[in-house]
């Protein structure tokens, strides 16, 4: 009968030659350097590591260890991203199909950018005045110019008329 001590024992021997054999990979330490300057979503690092000509197979038992050992993680590359696109003045819109283009999971990029939906009129509100002044425009086409601004910050319909007044 084996013991279940010597059983977790190799287990663990044949993960740590596992892990010993991708860590000394060109690939692994590639992605360790490009993971110390920012987050990236798993499919960012397999897209830069495939550029980087490495083989798919090393690529994807590099991104499995990163992932296992929580080194690369979706969640915290899409709070992280969130958080830095709210603070340069980008809406949900725009957010959510920046996210969904780093592959990242619906659910993932909802529960993300959920958190903000009590700021985003104020948001808006400040990436309007910084670039419009704080006065609200009489003038159409001056609303309109500063409405397709907004939409293109990824702001939506709502946020916009709570900005510009729904009243006129």
């Amino acid at each position: 009968m084996v013991s279940r001590h010597n059983s977790d024992h190799s287990s663990n021997i044949k993960k740590y030659k596992k892990w010993r054999t991708v860590i000394s990979t060109e690939a692994y330490q590639t992605a360790i350097r490009l993971l110390t300057r920012r987050e990236h979503s798993a499919l960012e690092m397999h897209r830069k590591l495939l550029l980087r000509n490495y083989e798919a197979a090393e690529i994807a038992e590099t991104i499995e260890l990163l992932i296992s050992d929580d080194i690369l993680s979706d969640e915290r590359f899409s709070d992280d991203y969130v958080r830095s696109r709210v603070d340069k003045g980008f809406g949900p819109v725009k957010i959510r199909a920046e996210l969904r283009e780093r592959g990242v999971d619906r659910d993932l990029i909802g529960e993300s950018v959920d958190v903000y939906n009590h700021e985003w009129p104020s948001k808006a509100s400040a990436a309007r005045n910084k670039r419009f002044g704080g006065e609200v425009p009489e003038d159409w086409d001056e609303r309109a110019k500063q409405t397709r601004f907004l939409q293109a910050r990824g702001f939506t319909q709502e946020h916009i008329l709570a900005v510009l007044g729904e009243d006129e």
